[in-house]
């Protein structure tokens, strides 16, 4: 398996920052070490907001705040920050303590997506803003505002149709406003288990928003292990 950094294209100086970005509070808690990835995912969160705040900034300059704030959302999501991660294999590079690992840590959405947070942070402090930039880039040019509300439905059916033989639901439970500007909310689940709830000017759009709503959900909260 090829290192982290020949993967995201950067060499640390100070090799502890990236080993300290992969170790979850269950290793450093187990092994007694002080240094943990949590204060730099708080870091890593805020420099990813500005350089894709920016980057929508610049590229979208007849779009209003309101798109802007959507696409940012979309695109910083938990959801989409895990599957940045598992692309990176980011998951199998973490140190866990033994029970998160026992019990599925290095797949859990909340990890991957913290994991990364905290990379960014490190390469922040380890070289400032501009190779956070020649990473985060890349990566935001592989998306649009219509791959990702594809992603959203494809990525959730994807995670449930693991465990589950059957797709989740979709259900329309509300429509409000003139004829000429209605709101439509949706409810994503599976049986009587709700998922999620999302709102759009649209049907399709409800229902993008309640599974990334549900995405979001799922990656702090596991899916029952037997029916519905």
């Amino acid at each position: 398996m090829s290192s982290l950094e020949e993967v995201i294209g950067y060499s640390f100086r100070d090799k502890e920052l990236l080993s300290e970005a992969l170790t979850h509070k269950s290793h450093a808690t187990e092994s007694g070490s002080p240094r943990y990835n949590e204060r730099l995912e708080f870091l890593g969160d805020s420099v990813l907001g500005l350089i894709v705040s920016y980057y929508l900034f610049l590229k979208n300059p007849s779009e209003d705040e309101g798109f802007l704030s959507k696409t940012k959302s979309a695109l910083v999501s938990r959801a989409n920050l895990a599957r940045w991660a598992e692309a990176l294999d980011l998951g199998h590079r973490l140190n866990l303590g033994a029970g998160e690992h026992l019990s599925g840590g290095t797949r859990r959405h909340s990890n991957l997506a913290n994991a990364m947070e905290a990379v960014l942070g490190a390469v922040y402090l380890d070289g400032g803003l501009a190779p956070v930039e020649k990473i985060v880039i890349p990566w935001l040019e592989g998306h649009t505002p219509a791959t990702l509300d594809i992603d959203h439905k494809s990525a959730l059916q994807e995670l449930i149709q693991k465990k589950h033989k059957r797709p989740p639901d979709y259900e329309l439970t509300g429509e409000t406003g003139p004829e000429h500007n209605k709101v439509f909310t949706v409810r994503v689940h599976l049986g009587k288990k709700t998922l999620g709830l999302g709102t759009g000017k649209n049907k399709k759009e409800a229902q993008q928003a309640a599974a990334r709503n549900a995405l979001d959900y799922l990656s702090t909260h596991d899916l029952p292990q037997g029916g519905i």
